[in-house]
């Protein structure tokens, strides 16, 4: 579920901009105390990424 502040929605295929890898988003979350959202992708489940880092 797409919350109004987070870019990305579970399920939603976007690209990590370093590879240009199209990934599915797994889960996504919150972190507090950075003030960023994280992103957990399919294809990567070990490793998270900030927004940042993924484009459409």
């Amino acid at each position: 579920m797409k919350n109004a502040n987070n870019r990305y929605a579970n399920g939603q295929t976007v690209n990590i901009k370093e590879t240009g890898e199209a990934v599915t988003i797994l889960k996504w979350q919150y972190v507090k105390n950075m003030k960023r959202y994280s992103y957990i992708v399919k294809e990567h489940p070990g490793t998270f990424f900030f927004e940042e880092e993924l484009q459409d």
